[in-house]
């Protein structure tokens, strides 16, 4: 495993105010997860349920609470860990590509800048050299170096963001919803790049995302989270074909089958997640969950594995028996259609340069 994390947990204090009680959020409580080298593994969940939160645990960005990482072999939470190494050797793409680069830099100095920082005995010119060909790794022309961010689109914006964090030769990226900000024919382009990328470069990714198509387009291994925990692990093909935690039914169920008259849901969840700050007792799904039990609202349910599918659910077994290969929603003629529209937005197999699309370019 290159990258792995045992019982982490990250909790935020809040309040304390004249007339605010202190609390605590509990933003990630209690993950563990393995990633094999050379995969794609994919965290899923609503907004608010410690996605991002987990991606910069990974990265140590933010120190943990309690638990360990360890980033091929070696733990890198604890003192002493060498930093500049695990930052060469794990970088990020950010969400939003308008307020992830500095306006002030040019393109050259934002991609070169990982050079300076992790080869400063490199020559200028070989530097600039190095720059020019990650602009054109990722679609883009040498020149654009000498131009600024807000020159660009969406998209292209993007595609200097991988460029910046494929600068120091990483062998992880973390990407946390690289596409969500852009448009869908764009989305294609940026997630064929991403995998091509990882297969010629021999990458692992780490791929935050909320379009379930993305994931199972993308991902070899998924995990689900849920107020801080995940609920749900297992090959992307298998969690697809055969969720077996509630909350991942209703997740992949919140997708309307646009194969269906009139685009028909075929499950419903009532209320919202509840806040970190004041999680149920129990399994943190049981206030929600359709199947919820006496035992729900007083044990936390672990996360058992069966055959590669983990699930943390104490009567998973007995919801039901048998796959539900209806609940693939990313199959049938219109998600068919949508895929064929990202085949030809990204060329079929080959990642179009940005030169060759539709973006429009500033002079």
């Amino acid at each position: 495993m290159i990258l792995e994390a045992r019982d982490l947990r990250k909790h935020f204090r809040i309040g304390g105010g004249l007339f605010a009680e202190r609390g605590t959020v509990k933003a990630v409580d209690g993950v563990s997860l393995a990633v094999e080298a050379g995969e794609t593994f994919a965290i899923v969940g609503e907004s608010g349920c410690g996605k991002s939160t987990l991606a910069r645990l990974l990265m140590r960005l933010i120190e943990p609470t309690e638990g360990t990482v360890r980033f091929d072999g070696v733990e890198v939470t604890g003192q002493g860990t060498d930093l500049a190494a695990l930052r060469r050797d794990v970088q990020f793409i950010f969400q939003d590509p308008f307020s992830s680069l500095n306006p002030r830099l040019t393109v050259g100095r934002l991609v070169g800048e990982p050079l300076e920082v992790h080869a400063p005995e490199l020559p200028a010119r070989e530097r600039r050299a190095k720059v020019a060909a990650l602009l054109e790794k990722v679609g883009l022309r040498p020149e654009h170096g000498d131009r600024y961010p807000h020159e660009f689109s969406g998209g292209q914006r993007q595609r200097i963001g991988i460029a910046r964090a494929l600068a120091s030769g990483p062998r992880v990226v973390i990407g946390d919803e690289p596409v969500s900000a852009l448009d869908v024919s764009v989305q294609a382009q940026v997630i064929n790049l991403l995998d091509d990328l990882r297969r010629d470069l021999g990458l692992t990714l780490i791929l935050i995302a909320h379009d379930l198509a993305v994931i199972r387009h993308m991902s070899d291994r998924v995990a689900v989270m849920y107020l801080g925990r995940i609920v749900e692990q297992a090959a992307t093909t298998d969690l697809f074909a055969w969720p077996r935690h509630p909350y991942t039914r209703v997740l992949l169920d919140a997708v309307p089958d646009l194969d269906a008259p009139g685009g028909a849901k075929r499950s419903h969840v009532e209320g919202e997640m509840p806040s970190p700050s004041a999680p149920p007792s129990g399994c943190p799904f049981h206030p929600r969950c359709p199947h919820a039990r006496d035992r729900c609202s007083t044990d936390v349910p672990v996360l058992e594995e069966a055959e590669g599918h983990a699930v943390a659910c104490h009567f998973w077994r007995e919801i039901e028996d048998a796959p539900r290969a209806a609940s693939v929603r990313t199959r049938g003629p219109a998600a068919e259609a949508r895929l064929a529209l990202w085949r030809r937005a990204a060329g079929g197999a080959r990642v179009v340069p940005a030169q060759e699309t539709n973006e429009e370019e500033r002079p």
